[in-house]
């Protein structure tokens, strides 16, 4: 029973991970450019960079996940359930991760910038060749705390009918009623998936601070 069960929610880790990895990926593309909002000389780029970082902050992920896919979804655009949980998730992940940026850009020295300059960078060299490798560096820690947090939340994408892990264990807890054993087996799964995850952020953090320190 207990093998079935787990072949069962099993079934639901590959809509876990692709949830995870595209509302991620969506979120760090989408957060360049929202952080770089937040310093534009215009007060108005700024004004809106926060508003947009607050309003998808402060609405919970079930809401936004309900907005896209019944109200979006029902009526102007023909979304399936894993697009909108990407979307949603995404835009939460991109205010986070713009939030996330802010602090790595405000934690690299004046020096950097001032030295990229006095060597004549252009600004694309100066930022990929000066400021881009430590602001990855100082950002990777939260980015990878972001993450796995990303990973548990993409259980509520189990309310609108992704079949992740948490839709599988609730469907099999339903059809078997054994529901300690499955809910137990369906958190045992994201503890094996999420460290990994942390295994492979601090060997690339071990990795970029080897590499600076040089």
């Amino acid at each position: 029973m207990t093998l079935d069960i787990l072949q069962a929610i099993a079934a639901g880790i590959p809509w876990t991970l692709a949830l995870t990895a595209v509302a991620f990926a969506i979120g760090a593309a989408l957060g360049q450019p929202l952080c770089a909002m937040g310093f534009s000389r215009s007060p108005a780029v700024r004004f809106l960079a926060s508003a947009l970082i607050l309003t998808f902050r402060s609405i919970p992920p079930i809401v936004w996940l309900f907005f896209i896919f019944f109200g979006i979804g029902s009526g102007y655009l023909q979304i399936s359930p894993f697009q909108a949980a990407a979307a949603g998730l995404g835009l939460i992940t991109a205010a986070n991760m713009a939030e996330i940026y802010r602090g790595a850009l405000a934690a690299i020295h004046p020096g950097q910038w001032e030295a990229a300059s006095a060597l004549n960078l252009s600004r694309r060299h100066r930022f990929l060749d000066v400021i881009g490798p430590q602001l990855l560096r100082v950002a990777l820690p939260s980015g990878a705390t972001y993450a796995i947090g990303l990973l548990k939340d993409s259980a509520i994408s189990s309310t609108i009918g992704v079949s992740e892990i948490a839709f599988q264990a609730y469907h099999t807890s339903q059809r078997t009623f054994h529901s300690l054993d499955v809910y137990a087996i369906a958190g045992l799964l994201y503890i094996l998936i999420s460290l990994p995850m942390a295994w492979l952020a601090r060997w690339v953090d071990v990795k970029l601070r080897a590499r600076v320190a040089r």
